[in-house]
């Protein structure tokens, strides 16, 4: 019973060590150089977003984020609502503009 046991913790031991090994040798693959604090990769422009601008937003994905799916879903959707108010706004303002009739 008492080797069983030994060959067990050794196998572990082992095992550990190749962990070990392997993540200092690999690493993490996707790791990326930190951001500044208080920034983010995410980026609209200040003013005159469109709905081009909206659908190429992305997020930074983490383990407990939203389902990318669902979150490109909702970016579409707001882009199309953008342009179709821009292109309301635009038809407004070229639209002659007439004055109070007088009786």
């Amino acid at each position: 019973m008492f080797t069983v046991l030994l060959y067990l913790l050794i196998m572990a031991l082992v095992g550990g060590l190749l962990f070990l090994a392997a993540s200092a040798v690999f690493g993490r693959g996707e790791e990326m150089a930190p951001l500044p604090p208080g920034t983010t990769a995410t980026m609209l422009p200040a003013e005159d977003v469109t709905g081009a601008d909206v659908r190429a937003l992305r997020f930074q994905q983490t383990v407990r984020g939203y389902k990318a799916a669902e979150v490109d879903w909702a970016l579409d959707r707001l882009g199309r609502e953008i342009d179709s108010l821009r292109g309301e706004l635009a038809s407004l303002r070229e639209a002659p503009v007439s004055g109070p009739e007088k009786p």
